[in-house]
């Protein structure tokens, strides 16, 4: 379909582009022309009409010669035939034109004074023909841009798409691998707490299943996915182990990417809590505020003891989970003070949809 014809709108327009090339063709017949005013305008009027849609088939001869894969010589040659060709047609049709005019009173003689014109009529059709080349040519670039665009945006999603896959793949094994080495090692010093675990831990496996196929999920599946976890380790701390909690009600709706906070729970307690003989605490808190939601995970730590951290694989994960999700919208900021350790996290407050 040609792009000029829908919606009608843009060939409205196109036809409005006429007008100024119609009033110059008038001028050329009334006055270098002496052809007179009512004479030009009754020649004129209908015979850019006409042309208007002539000149639309230069679309396709600038589709079938795209200026990034033709010869520039053999493209405009060909432009340069096709442009004498129409102009020849249209001087056949005002010559009939002209003709039919001159059989009524008020235009007669018309033909005779128009076949002077006939070098001026042709000049113009040449170069209105050339002007609608270009014309069409811009529209090409345009669309060829447009698809370039939409191009770009679908590899960038799909990209994106698999680099959450890729960071969740990453994330899952880290923690099965942390919670049996922890089963690993009770099960010399207390059997039945190692039993107890397996248990936590296939439930534990079971919401993790069920949330990695979520692109996002609500506060509250996530939450529940942490309690899961906590339970896994408070068989191993024990009392050592204190959680906090100051969710906001609202909050629990707001969606999020699953398995995010995970990773800085898990951090807190074998990067902070098991270097502390006495054991410590985990908070979790959220606020929202202006459209936005606020999750901090802080725990205790030792900030004498030797770092255990290997590349802050976690941390890296999350925030680059939040940036693929969110890009620039999002931010995660990491902080420790007072044998405090704190990761924030904010992002747009999406709130999920309560179905009954």
């Amino acid at each position: 379909m040609h792009p000029l014809l829908t919606p009608i709108s843009r060939f409205g327009y196109y036809l409005l582009a006429w007008v100024p090339l119609a009033g110059i063709l008038m001028y050329l017949f009334a006055v270098p022309g002496k052809l007179g005013w009512t004479d030009a305008a009754a020649l004129t009027i209908p015979l850019c009409v006409l042309y208007s849609f002539i000149c639309l088939s230069a679309w396709y001869s600038c589709k079938s010669n795209p200026l990034q894969r033709s010869t520039s010589q053999k493209t405009w040659l060909t432009h340069i035939l096709a442009a004498a060709v129409v102009s020849l047609l249209w001087v056949g049709a005002a010559r009939l034109l002209a003709s039919s005019l001159a059989s009524f009173q008020s235009f007669r003689g018309i033909d005779q004074r128009f076949a002077l014109q006939i070098p001026i009529l042709f000049g113009a059709g040449f170069l209105f023909y050339l002007l609608s080349v270009a014309s069409h040519y811009v529209i090409l670039t345009m669309e060829e841009s447009s698809k370039a665009e939409a191009r770009a945006l679908e590899t960038s999603i799909l990209a994106r798409d698999a680099e959450l896959k890729a960071l969740k793949a990453q994330v899952n094994p880290h923690f099965l691998f942390n919670s049996l080495n922890s089963i690993s090692a009770l099960t010399s010093l207390n059997p039945e707490k190692a039993r107890e675990m397996c248990i936590l831990l296939a439930d534990f496996l079971r919401l993790t299943l069920g949330l990695g196929e979520k692109a996002v999920v609500p506060l509250s599946e996530e939450l529940a996915l942490l309690h899961s976890y906590l339970a896994i380790e408070q068989v191993r701390f024990g009392a050592r182990l204190q959680l906090e909690e100051e969710i906001q009600e609202d909050s629990k709706t707001v969606e999020m990417p699953p398995l995010l906070l995970q990773p800085l729970l898990e951090n807190a307690i074998t990067h902070g809590i098991a270097n502390l003989p006495e054991g410590g605490r985990v908070r979790l808190s959220s606020q929202g505020l202006d459209g936005r939601v606020s999750l901090t995970v802080e725990n205790s730590f030792d900030p004498d003891a030797t770092p255990t951290r290997k590349g802050g694989l976690g941390l890296r994960n999350v925030r680059q989970r939040l940036e693929a999700r969110y890009g620039k919208e999002a931010g995660m900021r990491v902080s420790a003070e007072e044998g405090t350790f704190r990761v924030e996290l904010t992002f747009p407050s999406h709130v999920a949809e309560v179905r009954n």
